[in-house]
């Protein structure tokens, strides 16, 4: 019996989201992310330009047993470039499990990344999905990222790549599984939230305004599996209020507000790796 994947959907202002607990088809991946489906490149690239569209490389990527769990774009005002922006893929491959019931915290997923505007060239990135509370992490440098430029066999470079960023998922294993072997004092949770709010909304020098939340707030769990001291539960929390928003603080002139979420696909990788490697600094400090 064929049973409809549970959907989360989320269109902010500058990105389109889609995210399901099966495997997306072509369809739903269509509404979300058309540029993946981009039936040309954008007037602005050169003859030298290789177009292969991104769902031809999908296609062939689920050949060789890679699916998509989630599609996000982000958008564009300037007219006629909205079918061509970058796009982002977080796909499963069958060996590590790609089903709705899993016994693990957390799925093992290659981040593909492409746009047909000249904005990036196909991009390849490890991360990691927790269950838990539907957060997609990005494995900081424990896996080489892999890019691939719009020429030559792209198509079999790209699944080439694939299977080189999942061939590198022991070191993914081995580094959290020492995160949540270490046990941080509340001083270093402290430090550690310090150091990632700087990280998500700019260093504070004397006489600037205060970030809107506090270090503390950055640390708070919202929910009862991330409530802990290991190193892995602290990064967890910090990282999903940093990225995730919805805190109360407050504004530059006072105001009560509340944190908005990272919606940005090039902010939202780069503040997720750059946690990841703060994590992994400590774990070395630690270790």
């Amino acid at each position: 019996m064929h049973t409809q994947p549970t959907l989360a959907t989320r269109f902010a202002n500058s990105t389109r989201v889609l995210r399901s607990e099966q495997p997306l088809d072509e369809e739903q991946m269509r509404r979300a992310a058309p540029s993946i489906f981009a039936e040309g490149k954008h007037a602005s690239r050169s003859e030298r330009y290789t177009y292969i569209p991104t769902i031809d490389v999908l296609r062939g990527l689920r050949r060789e047993g890679f699916e998509p769990f989630m599609v996000a774009q982000g958008l564009s005002r300037i007219e006629g470039k909205a079918e061509f922006t970058k796009h982002l893929i977080r796909l499963r491959h069958h060996r590590e499990g790609s089903g709705q019931v899993s016994t693990r915290p957390e799925a093992n997923e290659i981040i593909l990344i492409n746009s047909h505007d000249g904005a990036s060239s196909y991009q390849m990135l490890a991360g990691l999905f927790r269950f838990v509370c539907c957060n997609g992490l990005v494995c900081g440098q424990v896996v080489e990222d892999i890019r691939i430029p719009h020429k030559g066999n792209i198509q079999g470079e790209v699944i080439e790549g694939a299977f080189r960023v999942l061939d590198g998922f022991e070191a993914v294993e081995a580094s959290t599984d020492a995160m949540k072997a270490i046990e941080l004092k509340p001083a270093e949770e402290q430090a550690f939230a310090t150091a990632a709010l700087a990280l998500r909304f700019g260093e504070r020098g004397e006489g600037q305004p205060p970030a809107p939340v506090t270090a503390a707030q950055l640390i708070e769990a919202r929910r009862f599996e991330d409530v802990g001291h290991s190193l892995w539960t602290t990064f967890q929390r910090v990282q999903e209020n940093a990225l995730r928003g919805g805190q109360p603080g407050r504004s530059v002139q006072g105001r009560r507000i509340r944190t908005r979420e990272v919606a940005s696909i090039d902010r939202g990788v780069s503040l997720n790796r750059a946690l990841w490697l703060l994590a992994e600094e400590m774990r070395k400090l630690k270790g």
